[in-house]
């Protein structure tokens, strides 16, 4: 398979502070700022300075290194609960997407498992298995992609849904890795790109990811997916996931589930991408994921526009779910998992 290589990095580690690109100011300006402390790392998180599940884990664990690395504890149970404390602010930011608490659980292990370390040392392990987790994201959105491209038939017109790109994840992406490495094997014909309101992730975002990438889309708003399957112009879709439970419910973007649903009416079939980071083995089903629910301005102004009347209440889930027997398959770095979910997911991750 071809390397490809990608022209920006969503998430850097400097040294001494976490880098990344400010995903509210694409597409109009392609900002990097720095985030030196915790508060600034759970606010970057929490307002999507940086978003999509295997990011937020990445600046999460980076995030958490911030928030140890001045601890004044010389004691390790001392140090653990300052740990402990951190890990549950910053998992606060946004409760949705497992990357986060993933990451945060595996740091706070490397702690609990060596009560004979020192704090000094402890930080300097949690930065190395900081790093570690940047660096494996990178290689599994690259398998992610290798994989999928098995699922995409030639010519394929492909639907997406918000943004799954390498801002989204260390590189490549996870549904993006799969457009970008099929696009590479000449498959695709045409991606359509779901604006995905209210914060309009797919137009600001996944469209600029596609244009750098030279990848061949159109732009449509969300209420048009219906049509463009009635008109036969969709062959699959794919999307990325914030949480997979046990079973194959899927958490992600609001607006996936309406999508899943036109898939299985117009019989094309419907894919779900991503790592094991996001599969959630604790969960049984979807009925136990906790949907964050965001603020009304963003869907009563546009920009800074207001569009609809003050002092009404709105209804502004950041995620839904969709049932296991929507799917056709989930994507992951290990290889394409297929129903029974129940089975097969555990059986390849556990």
């Amino acid at each position: 398979m071809t390397t490809i290589k990608t022209n920006y990095n969503s998430i850097r580690w400097t040294g001494s502070e976490i880098e990344i690109i400010d995903q509210t100011k694409l597409p109009e300006e392609e900002l990097y700022i720095s985030l030196m402390t915790i508060d600034e790392t759970w606010d970057a998180i929490s307002k999507l300075k940086v978003r999509g599940a295997p990011a937020i884990g990445i600046a999460g664990a980076y995030g958490f290194y911030l928030g140890i690395k001045d601890s004044p504890e010389t004691e390790h149970a001392a140090f653990l609960h300052h740990a402990e404390k951190v890990a549950h602010y910053l998992n606060s930011s946004r409760p949705t997407a497992v990357n986060l608490n993933w990451a945060l659980q595996l740091l706070l292990a490397e702690i609990r498992k060596q009560p004979d370390k020192s704090p000094a040392e402890l930080k300097n392990i949690v930065l190395n298995r900081a790093i570690e987790i940047h660096n494996e994201d990178r290689e599994l959105c690259k398998a992610i992609g290798e994989h999928g491209v098995s699922l995409v038939p030639e010519n394929a017109r492909i639907l997406t849904h918000c943004n799954t790109g390498g801002l989204a994840t260390a590189a490549y992406g996870t549904a993006f890795s799969v457009i970008l490495h099929s696009h590479f094997a000449k498959k695709v014909k045409m991606v359509w790109v779901d604006e995905t309101r209210p914060l309009n992730q797919g137009s600001r975002l996944t469209a600029w990811e596609l244009k750098k990438a030279g990848v061949p889309f159109t732009l449509n708003i969300d209420s048009a997916a219906a049509s463009l399957m009635q008109n036969g112009e969709v062959d699959l879709i794919i999307t990325g996931a914030d949480r997979i439970t046990r079973n194959g419910d899927t958490a992600n973007k609001i607006g996936t589930y309406s999508l899943a649903v036109l898939a299985h009416a117009h019989n094309i079939p419907f894919y779900i991408a991503a790592p094991y980071s996001t599969i959630d083995l604790e969960m049984e089903t979807g009925a136990e994921i906790e949907i964050e629910q965001r603020l009304p301005m963003e869907v009563t102004y546009f920009g800074n526009r207001q569009t609809a009347p003050d002092d009404i209440q709105v209804y502004n889930p950041a995620f839904d779910i969709t049932p296991n027997h929507l799917i056709a398959a989930i994507i992951t770095e290990k290889g394409i998992v297929k129903p029974d979910y129940r089975k097969n997911i555990p059986r390849l991750f556990s």
